[in-house]
């Protein structure tokens, strides 16, 4: 049970850390894991890579190894309400004492260091939460914890033990180049940075120059490896299931992009088998069946209208959006925010057709693209929609949208930040 005031005090708790900013490195969090012993040592784990995707196959993995009667911790970033959505085992959220009481022995090991300890050695907030699950699956003696990086890969906090029972890079595409470097070989050499000497190797379809260079990492460090082909859609009692090495298995997830992300999840699993663990097929389909992935093509309840939600905020994502949405045969209505790191452009080429309506809205207590310029921009690239409008807060936007669609069968889809979606969820009655 989540208690406000509760999430309050792990906010506070958590703050003061913020200031430290997104900071790639590995020396603050190896220092800070030593100090709390080298929990991560202690936590067999898969490591989950790469730029879409990773959300979806954390989810299958640890739904899967659940059903197989495993204790499984995950951890996930970012979240979209609440910090403990981040830290599961079992695939149930951390408990607000057990966060706070990890995150105030956190603090409390950091006060111990010299007063004169030089500033660039202090945690950032990512580290912090970072450090924390480790801590706690050590703590709760899991069996396996499923690990998504947060940001590239080589110097992501999450990259700290170098004996992975997997190391898995779902996709590579163009994000987060500021930081990661402004080509997909640049890109994909730090992604390939969960890549470990012998340990075994689950790869998503890349593009040729990503894959290029991960399959040269792969080999320098003779690695067993495992190129994904995607599963093959099927029809089930009229339901998306989907075969892939021999198992039939419901796609509870939506979007054809699931065949291959399941299919990396599959092949991870009999990676294990192989290794002896007991994983049968019926817990592969059990676990497929079960797996929940909030945020990623979801359709919600509001005001009476069914709603669909994504959390596309790159070029790659948006065309799995795009190309979910075509399957529906309807016009759509896009309420979108978007921060201001993302390309706009290619985002708003890759979602908007001809007819479609579209509102822009701000990223709350983020930085975020003025509406206006993104309205500019979709006018330019897009110049025949149905309309654009500038709403001053989501819900507002939201409202303009019913407004707008009262007549017509337009899908109406939130979209542009996972931010966006975070705030949206968190101001709605849960469903």
């Amino acid at each position: 049970m989540m208690v406000a005031n509760k999430q309050g005090e792990i906010t506070d708790l958590l703050q003061p850390f913020q200031r430290f900013g997104i900071n790639l490195g590995l020396v603050r969090i190896k220092k800070l894991l030593a100090e709390l012993g080298n929990p991560q040592e202690k936590v067999p784990f898969i490591h989950v890579a790469g730029t879409n995707g990773k959300g979806s196959v954390c989810a299958y993995l640890s739904s899967i190894l659940t059903e197989a009667g495993y204790k499984t911790g995950r951890f996930i970033s970012p979240h979209l309400i609440s910090w403990n959505e981040r830290i599961s085992i079992n695939n149930q959220y951390i408990g607000d004492d057990d966060l706070i009481k990890i995150l105030h022995h956190i603090k409390e090991i950091i006060a111990l260091r010299p007063a004169d300890s030089p500033p660039e050695e202090y945690p950032t907030q990512f580290e912090v939460i970072t450090a924390a699950s480790w801590l706690y699956f050590a703590q709760c003696q899991v069996d396996v914890a499923v690990m998504e990086v947060g940001l590239g890969g080589r110097l992501d906090a999450t990259n700290v033990s170098d004996r992975p029972l997997a190391s898995i890079i779902t996709s590579i595409s163009r994000e987060h180049w500021q930081r990661l470097g402004d080509t997909l070989a640049k890109i994909a050499t730090e992604k390939a940075g969960v890549i470990k000497q012998g340990c075994p190797v689950v790869v998503g379809k890349l593009p040729p120059e990503a894959h290029e260079v991960v399959m040269e990492k792969i080999k320098t460090l003779q690695c067993p490896y495992i190129l994904i082909e995607p599963a093959q859609k099927i029809t089930k009692n009229q339901q998306p299931w989907a075969t892939h090495q021999g198992i039939e298995y419901p796609l509870s997830l939506n979007g054809d992009i699931q065949l291959h992300n399941s299919a990396i999840a599959i092949a991870t699993i009999q990676i294990l088998i192989n290794k002896g663990w007991h994983i049968n097929n019926q817990a592969i389909i059990e676990g497929m069946k079960k797996t929940r992935w909030q945020g990623r093509l979801q359709w919600i309840k509001w005001q009476n209208k069914s709603i669909l939600i994504d959390g596309a905020h790159n070029v790659d994502s948006a065309k799995i959006l795009r190309n979910y949405v075509d399957t529906l045969d309807k016009k759509t209505t896009w309420v979108m925010g978007m921060l201001s790191t993302k390309d706009h452009q290619g985002i708003l080429k890759t979602l908007l057709k001809s007819g479609d309506q579209l509102i822009l809205v701000p990223v709350p207590d983020h930085s975020s693209t003025e509406p206006r310029e993104l309205a500019h921009i979709a006018q330019q690239t897009c110049p025949d929609l149905d309309k654009i409008q500038i709403a001053s807060e989501l819900f507002q936007g939201l409202n303009q949208a019913l407004t707008m669609t009262k007549n017509k069968a337009n899908t109406i889809v939130i979209c542009g930040s996972l931010y966006l979606l975070g705030y949206f969820l968190g101001n709605i009655p849960e469903t």
